[in-house]
């Protein structure tokens, strides 16, 4: 099983001539605005404040990368906040669209989404946006530890349905009790085995 002992920040990108390149593999997190894309990374990273919790949505608006020793992690702008200005929302729509159009910027994306909640038109466009660029990911299903046993499968069945993806790709996670952390696990380690095994 991965281990991932020593996360730390790298630089955060305000264009895309600041997207970093590297030999390792780049996984990205998106989501949008208080999905727990924070809480999220500080579970992979077993440390409470590498990536900032914000109580404000929207707080993100860089691409930050992280090196988690065997590939980096860039955690992206979070999307569909309500209070941001169409300007800052236009901003992001197309740095986001730069990120992805290159493959060297992602090999494999964790798409964040609410397990409580069914995917917004938000959540669905950022999916579509991935199938349309040929881009491998998995969903992350956050804040399992809100809804019982019965509720989170039934969440990530339907998060499943609204994306068209089996739900072996939906990961139900809880960053405060760690839950689902072994198969996210799995999953980067999977990718880092398939980027070596290409170079």
């Amino acid at each position: 099983m991965l281990k991932i002992t020593n996360a730390e920040f790298i630089t955060s990108a305000a264009s895309p001539s600041q997207f970093i390149k590297s030999e390792k593999p780049i996984i990205a997190v998106c989501g949008k605005s208080n999905v727990g894309k924070s809480s999220f990374i500080n579970m992979l990273a077993n440390r409470k404040k590498l990536a900032k919790v914000s109580k404000d949505p929207g707080r993100t608006r860089l691409v930050n990368y992280f090196d988690f020793g065997e590939f980096i992690l860039a955690d992206l702008p979070g999307y569909g906040f309500a209070r941001v200005s169409k300007q800052e929302k236009q901003k992001w729509a197309k740095l986001l669209d730069v990120f992805f159009a290159d493959k060297s910027n992602a090999c494999h994306v964790l798409a964040l989404a609410d397990i409580r909640h069914l995917p917004t038109a938000d959540d669905r466009q950022m999916i579509d946006f991935l199938y349309y660029n040929l881009l491998p990911f998995t969903v992350i299903a956050t804040k399992a530890d809100k809804v019982s046993k019965a509720q989170a499968a039934k969440g990530v069945k339907d998060i499943a349905a609204e994306y068209k993806c089996g739900a072996d790709n939906v990961i139900a996670t809880s960053a405060q009790t760690r839950f689902g952390l072994e198969r996210v696990l799995e999953v980067i380690e999977g990718v880092i085995t398939r980027g070596s095994a290409d170079d």
